[in-house]
Parts: structure tokens; C-alpha cells; sequence
């Protein structure tokens, strides 16, 4: 049974920094690309960020490119977040993906396979 879980979110002042964590369990983690999504509320989840099996890819968001890095470790079975310069717009619920094709990054969230309960992630102005 493939489990996604994330976890870091919270509270934070507009310009502040947040590092979200997704532990994966249940699958061969290496083999996976792996997505950030986030949903605002009223909103469309939207691609945020990925990153390949290997680490050795990553792709961004127009809309945070310069803010977020992403990150894996592939012998914790754990992929990172890092969201710098936070800005009230940033507001939404994180979630983590895993995509099977790992030849290729994709940002349609109907190409991933299996999904986390997502993080709550709130920026004050």
C-alpha cells in the first residue's frame, strides 16, 4: 500500500520560509517523479514543482521559480519543499504526487499515480 504523507506547513508572516516533507512508503521511490500541487481555496490544484527518480531533474512554476526549491533523498524515501519569500498568494493546501512515468516530468495532475493527504500552508500579509 503506497502512503504519501506530508507534513511542515503552518502559519507565516508574508516573506518567511516553510520546508515541506513528504515521506513516501509502499513503493520503489527511486523510480518515481515526484510533485508538489497546491489548491487554494475556490481554486484549481496547480502544478507547483517536480523533481526526477534521480534528483537530477527539477521543474517549477512560472509563478515560483526563484522562491521554491525542491529536493529528494532517495534513501529516506523523502521529498522536500523548500518555499522561500512566502507571499500572501502562496496560500493553499500542499500536496505531495507520485508519478510512475519517471522518464518525464509532467505537470497535469491527472498524470500522477498516488497522492498525500496534503499540508495546510498559510501566508499573512
Amino acid at each position: 500500500q503506497v502512503q504519501l504523507v506530508e507534513s511542515g506547513g503552518g502559519l507565516v508572516q508574508a516573506g518567511g520560509s516553510l520546508r515541506l516533507s513528504c515521506a513516501a512508503s509502499g513503493l520503489t521511490f527511486s523510480y518515481f517523479v515526484m510533485g508538489w500541487f497546491r489548491q487554494a481555496p475556490g481554486k484549481e490544484r496547480e502544478f507547483v514543482a517536480a523533481i526526477s527518480g534521480n534528483g537530477a531533474i527539477t521543474y517549477f512554476a512560472d509563478s515560483v521559480k526563484g522562491r521554491f526549491t525542491v529536493s529528494r533523498d532517495n534513501a529516506k524515501n523523502t521529498v522536500f519543499l523548500q518555499i522561500n519569500s512566502l507571499k500572501p498568494e502562496d496560500t493553499a493546501v500542499y500536496y505531495c504526487a507520485a508519478d510512475r512515468a519517471a522518464g518525464q516530468i509532467r505537470v497535469v495532475p491527472t498524470s500522477y499515480d498516488y497522492w498525500g493527504q496534503g499540508t495546510q500552508v498559510t501566508v499573512s500579509s
